[in-house]
């Protein structure tokens, strides 16, 4: 039912078959676990009903990457550690001619985390194994188990695109789910500036020269994890950093304390993290008091979001969850409470769904603008 391919010679085959579609179901296996990168193992592509598992470790795949990047439709399901792959290993991105399943899944009303196992089951009513989910994909030779395992991952994925783009016709979202996966797709493929990764682990209760602090941390570990294909939590947890700022050692005998600071990260870093706690830019530099989370006291104003969002869900057959992240509507919050422009809200919000949504709940948001403001002012 597949061909594993070891060769080079071997990929010329599969390109011609390529080249009589535009098509592809695509699934990858990877090991990520003490490197930064993924490294991988299997990239499984079902072309045509024909299935082939590549060998990662072992094959060019230069050409194979410019091929799915100029298919017409690449399906997948969960794209997103599968896509992070792609554009690691093609040296190129976005790949936005994505399918996701899952997300097509979800507009259906199946929950916005449906696996593949049960959407098989639920979709096709085909059962399959995932036993060896957690194999040693980079262990050679590959076992006969394990193969089987790859090649289901595709070899019944063209046909469960095809019943739910079906079903995504008949109501009309066929465009909207295509616009989401793009979306995804570009997000997956931003990188988030190095002066705003600190964000990432900031506190409102934190002041500016903290921020400032953790800001340093944050680039720095980056820079060391880039050069190093380190997981950042090798170099410094989110939580030891937090444990630097709140306990600001000068020493490194205080460093010690530091809540899981490596020892090898001590001996070979704790100068340098000491620096940089407290060699800092001109204070003009230093980040901005982040605003306190809202905890929307507001009641009315809520019921009125809610009431719409309801509204637009049942007008449209698309559950409100998939219309409406709570993130997403924080981000509307903190929009008209910082008076800031629309430009910074998430993708999501400024395509398909901005005429539906976006604009209206902004409206309804800016009527309690001071009110807004003055619950998110940062604390003193």
């Amino acid at each position: 039912m597949f061909q594993y391919i070891t060769q080079q010679d071997q990929l010329y085959d599969l390109y011609a078959v390529m080249a009589s579609t535009d098509t592809y179901a695509l699934d990858t296996e990877f090991i990520k676990v003490n490197t930064l990168r993924p490294c991988l193992g299997l990239l499984q592509i079902n072309v045509e009903g024909q299935v082939f598992l590549l060998d990662g470790k072992t094959l060019d795949l230069t050409d194979l990457w410019l091929l799915i990047f100029n298919a017409r439709l690449n399906i997948l399901h969960a794209c997103g550690e599968d896509l992070d792959l792609i554009h690691y290993y093609a040296n190129q991105k976005p790949l936005s001619n994505v399918f996701d399943t899952q997300v097509g899944l979800a507009f259906l009303g199946h929950g916005l985390q449906l696996s593949y196992q049960q959407a098989l089951s639920q979709e096709l009513d085909i059962q399959i194994d995932k036993g060896e989910t957690r194999s040693d994909w980079l262990a050679r030779p590959l076992r006969p188990e394990q193969l089987q395992y790859a090649a289901n991952d595709v070899i019944h994925l063209p046909a469960l695109a095809k019943t739910i783009q079906e079903q995504l016709q008949q109501k009309q979202l066929w465009e909207y789910v295509l616009q989401d996966c793009q979306t995804c797709a570009h997000e997956i493929a931003s990188d988030t500036p190095l002066t705003e990764l600190y964000l990432d682990v900031a506190n409102f209760r934190y002041n500016r020269k903290q921020l400032a602090q953790l800001q340093q941390l944050c680039i720095w570990r980056e820079q060391i994890a880039r050069a190093t294909d380190q997981p950042k939590s090798f170099i410094l947890k989110n939580s030891t950093m937090v444990d630097l700022l709140d306990k600001q050692p000068m020493n490194a005998y205080q460093m010690q304390r530091i809540k899981d600071l490596r020892p090898n990260v001590l001996r070979e870093h704790g100068k340098t993290i000491l620096d940089l706690m407290h060699y800092l830019p001109e204070h003009s530099q230093w980040p901005g008091r982040l605003p306190r989370p809202l905890r929307f006291k507001n009641n009315e104003l809520l019921d009125q979001v809610n009431h719409y969002v309801t509204s637009v869900s049942q007008s449209i057959q698309v559950p409100a969850e998939v219309l409406l992240r709570k993130k997403w509507l924080s981000a509307m919050i903190n929009l008209i409470a910082l008076k800031e422009d629309e430009s910074k809200l998430p993708a999501y919000l400024l395509g398909w769904r901005y005429d539906l949504l976006t604009r209206p709940i902004l409206s309804l948001l800016s009527q309690q603008q001071q009110a807004l403001a003055a619950e998110m002012s940062p604390v003193d």
